[in-house]
């Protein structure tokens, strides 16, 4: 009995080391692999490009320039954003983006404090690298790793040139100002003052003035009447530019005005193609784009370390309604 027990195991291991064999041996001769890693599955990094201005003429050339990049640089790239300065919306997705453990955010700069909290705090404790893009706001509230845009002081001086070059050295001068009072827009009407100020006969009229249509309408109307001697508008915001250049055409001829916008704006532009503004600031949107993806995948890629804190300016140039014509 004891006998045929054993006959009986060793039947049984040889039947088990033969299929054994077998089983490693189709292991070894088959074409399956393993699985890839997450590393592998989706090595791309990353990024959101997020405004609060999408499908303006200005905002479609930022997302071209990104996009074209990331596709040279085979990073993945969302665009994403809200309309019509939509700021609850805007942030939203900030906070999104930031939860979904982006790995880098380009974003418009906004100068409020729930975005400096989101941008200071909430992606600092991610560890996400934020660069702001085309508006800035002050590099100690925002933590953000650098800045792609127009230099927005220049742009102010640039202003003021021309109108000195224009209108002379005397004269009263509106400027027109959100009520928001934005970092982007406090930089230009600094650039202008350090122009004009220079000249003690042009008395310059600080304006402030909310963005809705009817409210800028009704600001240019009293400020007509408060100084009928007033001989030049400066639009610090292009909110402002299109209702503000309709009351004044409205109320006399616009020619003997000078009119002045620090945006190139679809509505910018037409108004100085009709010649009824006489410069605006030309910026360069598309290489905000190109050069704010590049920049940031640099930083994430270890190839520019610290980014400029200063920021990365874009080129800007005046455009005189007489260089369209």
């Amino acid at each position: 009995m004891r006998n045929l027990v054993i006959v009986l195991l060793s039947v049984v291991c040889a039947v088990l080391f033969y299929f054994t064999i077998v089983s490693g041996s189709k292991v070894f001769k088959s074409d399956w692999e393993l699985p890839e890693t997450t590393a592998e599955v989706d090595s791309k990094q990353r990024l959101v490009l997020i405004t609060q201005e999408l499908e303006t003429p200005f905002w479609n050339k930022v997302s071209k320039g990104a996009l074209e990049q990331a596709k040279t640089e085979t990073a993945s790239l969302e665009v994403w954003g809200s309309y019509g300065n939509n700021q609850e919306d805007f942030l939203k997705k900030i906070g999104i983006a930031i939860y979904s453990q982006m790995d880098g955010i380009i974003v418009q700069g906004l100068d409020t404090d729930e975005f400096k909290t989101l941008t200071k705090i909430k992606a600092a404790s991610y560890g996400i690298p934020i660069i702001t893009v085309a508006n800035d706001v002050p590099m100690g509230d925002s933590l953000r790793k650098s800045y792609v845009g127009s230099d927005q002081y220049l742009a102010g001086k640039l202003i003021g040139k021309q109108l000195i070059a224009d209108m002379g050295t005397e004269g009263e001068v509106a400027i027109m100002i959100d009520t928001r009072h934005q970092y982007f827009q406090e930089q230009r009407l600094t650039g202008i003052k350090d122009v004009l100020h220079v000249y003690p006969n042009i008395q310059l009229i600080e304006v402030e003035v909310n963005d809705s249509r009817e409210q800028v309408i009704a600001t240019t109307k009293d400020v007509l009447n408060r100084n009928p001697n007033i001989a030049a508008f400066i639009a610090i915001n292009a909110d402002i530019l299109g209702a503000m250049t309709q009351e004044i055409e409205s109320r006399s001829q616009i020619e003997p005005y000078y009119i002045y916008s620090c945006d190139d704006d679809y509505e910018a532009i037409s108004l100085l193609n009709e010649g009824k503004i006489d410069g605006i600031i030309e910026q360069s949107p598309e290489e905000m784009g190109t050069m704010s993806v590049k920049l940031i995948l640099q930083w994430l890629n270890n190839e520019k370390f610290p980014l400029d804190l200063e920021g990365y300016q874009t080129d800007i140039r005046i455009v005189k309604a007489t260089d369209v014509r």
